[in-house]
């Protein structure tokens, strides 16, 4: 059965950004957090909206738009009572199609939300990296900066950093990470650089959020 955090590097495997998630964190018990019916947002001209988590992702000229096949490919790997079922993946972009061979590393932005009451105790979105990071370096990704905060616009969230080699090549990752509306909502950026990555965070912005219905 997939873990909660399992469930989301799903997303990430063609590409090897990351790897499957096999254990959670130990944390204190917490009040379970009933997560709102959450949108997928929508992507037009370039620029991914998410009115739930009052997001804006504004993509690279000319990136493969891979969301809905990835979201698909999982949801057909899932059973209604599984979390993945409870994951959602919200956006999926690639330099260039994860199945292309290539001379430089396939920089993506992967966006997916997962409710937090998959994780039993979970307080704060920097106990999100503990999983995280155990299983991302058993897949050889090092970390390069701990869980620190990091700020987008007016909005908190905390960031690790990760790199790995690739051959002649060193694959960066950061990922950002907030808890909004019962979701832990992630955003991971893969490039050939740490400049690259910075590059691509500075496509995100946050602004107005619309509340949904509770889920019943």
């Amino acid at each position: 059965m997939d873990t909660p955090a399992r469930a989301v590097f799903k997303f990430f495997a063609v590409t090897l950004l990351a790897c499957p998630l096999q254990a959670q964190q130990a944390v204190k018990p917490a009040p379970t957090q009933t997560a709102a019916k959450s949108d997928s947002g929508v992507l037009t001209d370039g620029i991914y909206r998410n009115t739930t988590f009052g997001f804006t992702y504004k993509t690279a000229f000319g990136w493969v738009d891979r969301t809905r096949e990835m979201r698909d490919d999982s949801n057909e790997d899932s059973s209604p009572d599984s979390n993945a079922a409870k994951s959602i993946l919200l956006l999926a972009m690639f330099e260039r199609p994860p199945e292309a061979s290539g001379d430089s590393v396939n920089s993506a932005v992967v966006v997916a939300a997962e409710e937090v009451a998959s994780y039993p105790g979970l307080r704060s979105a920097e106990q999100y990296f503990g999983p995280l990071t155990e299983l991302t370096k058993s897949k050889g990704l090092a970390v390069v900066n701990e869980p620190y905060e990091f700020r987008v616009g007016e909005t908190q969230l905390v960031r690790g950093d990760f790199g790995k080699p690739l051959g002649n090549l060193i694959m960066h990752q950061s990922t950002l990470v907030m808890i909004e509306k019962g979701y832990v909502v992630s955003f991971t950026f893969i490039a050939g650089s740490q400049d690259e990555v910075d590059e691509l965070v500075e496509g995100l912005s946050f602004g107005r959020k619309e509340t949904p219905a509770a889920r019943k």
